[in-house]
């Protein structure tokens, strides 16, 4: 009997992670195809590649032996298309590799409006590791690189920021929404985020689109125009961190269904038998909860590519990515999200916000005006334990419980000041409760205070 071979077409944490679940499930034969890069790197780590804390092969978690030992074949070539009746893959060099089962976790890449010159050289995403090169190319330093222009206010747009700036190149940021990342957080912590933008000398354009891109006779990007006033501005990179899509466009006549993404049961199973999506070009058929039906978030990838591989060794299970929580860095503070927290509450919420008079902290938190159970949390600049989160969203606590052992949530470095105390004075006074910090929070608050 023939051993079944499972092909997986991407190299990131989905389809790494399913690898490796199924190697710990199985002996299965398994291929992993990517025209990436040989080996699997930590995306969210080519920034510091970039700022200089660390080398390209510090961001591969696993040594290269570690493939052959766990006999796990690695290919690295382009997938052109796929004939899903014959179940063969078709490579862009001719080569055809056959599968039995299929899994498709080729992730994201950044959007694309049709803008005049967008393929210019020069002009880049910051996703691929051919970016953190082309990067690396066009904007060694500021003499090279006079000036960059990044086009988008989201997560990926102030990473590209962070990093051209630890090299000095002035970057100017064009943003569409009135205030930075204005459609996920509410308005005290988007204004909060743009003055710390504007603090590192980051010249920021909210309210502003890109008209067109223009370049030199060389074919290398030399401007912009902006939509708004058609003013020029001159620039040698142009960043486009508007948001990312799906990478599925070799799909589109396998007969696999596609919406935005690569149609998926909770089961991670497309329409076509032995064939499965999973992780940022994965799209849920309806909506888990309140999530999204495509999530690009490293964490839900690796959860995807967990539960397939149980699938895949006969243990047909559900995708459960559990309660929403997300991370990210703005610069120099920290952001953590657990729970729902919508940027305008709905009907039923209610709104607690406390700032510090540093402006660089704030806590806000979300809850049912009527019940009073806790549905979220925003934190910025203090660290919160997820596991505590998690825990108190399962038992449906209320906001009250919260408060009174948010400390116990917190886990900033030893002798961090602590501000829970000044945060339940400042709830108690808005909402006029007496509630108190448990003994063990205030013995801790006090002695670090």
């Amino acid at each position: 009997m023939n051993q079944e071979h499972i092909v997986i077409i991407g190299n990131g944490i989905s389809g790494v992670t399913a690898a490796r679940h199924i190697r710990k499930l199985s002996d299965k034969k398994i291929t992993i195809v990517s025209a990436e890069t040989d080996y699997f790197f930590s995306r969210t780590a080519l920034m510091y590649v970039y700022m200089g804390h660390m080398k390209f092969e510090h961001t591969q978690p696993y040594e290269p032996w570690f493939w052959k030992k766990n006999n796990i074949t690695l290919k690295k070539a382009f997938v052109k298309n796929i004939d899903t009746s014959k179940k063969t893959l078709v490579f862009d060099g001719g080569e055809t590799m056959n599968y039995d089962k299929l899994i498709v976790a080729t992730g994201s890449k950044p959007n694309k409006f049709g803008w005049t010159g967008q393929d210019a050289e020069g002009v880049m995403g910051m996703y691929h590791k051919q970016d953190l090169e082309n990067l690396e190319k066009h904007a060694p330093n500021n003499k090279v690189c006079k000036r960059a222009v990044i086009v988008g206010g989201g997560l990926i747009g102030i990473e590209l920021a962070e990093m051209l700036v630890s090299r000095s190149i002035p970057v100017t940021f064009l943003v569409r929404e009135k205030s930075f990342w204005s459609n996920i957080l509410p308005k005290e912590e988007s204004a909060m985020i743009n003055k710390h933008i504007l603090e590192h000398h980051i010249d920021l354009r909210l309210n502003t689109n890109l008209k067109e891109i223009k370049a030199d006779e060389n074919g290398k990007v030399k401007s912009i125009i902006i939509e708004e006033t058609g003013e020029e501005l001159s620039c040698n990179v142009v960043g486009l961190t508007a948001g990312v899509s799906p990478n599925i466009d070799f799909l589109k006549d396998s007969g696999i269904t596609l919406g935005r993404g690569v149609k998926v049961n909770r089961f991670l199973e497309t329409n076509v038998p032995d064939v499965y999506a999973i992780g940022d070009c994965a799209e849920q058929h309806e909506p888990i909860g309140e999530r999204r039906v495509i999530e690009a978030v490293w964490y839900t990838g690796r959860m995807m590519g967990e539960t397939v591989a149980q699938t895949l060794c006969g243990n047909r299970i559900a995708y459960q990515p559990g309660h929403w929580f997300n991370s990210a860095k703005f610069l120099d503070i920290e952001y953590q999200t657990y729970g729902w927290v919508w940027a305008e509450p709905k009907e039923n919420e209610q709104h607690f916000y406390w700032k510090h008079e540093s402006g660089k902290k704030s806590i806000r938190l979300s809850y049912d005006k009527n019940t009073h159970k806790f549905i979220g949390i925003n934190n910025f600049g203090i660290r919160m334990r997820h596991e505590f989160f998690d825990k108190i969203l399962t038992e449906k606590q209320s906001v009250e419980y919260v408060l009174e052992h948010l400390a116990d949530a917190n886990f900033d470095p030893e002798f961090y000041q602590l501000h829970e105390a000044e945060i339940v004075a400042k709830f108690n006074k808005e909402n006029n409760t007496n509630i108190i910090l448990t003994k063990k929070n205030w013995n801790r608050i006090f002695s670090i205070n």
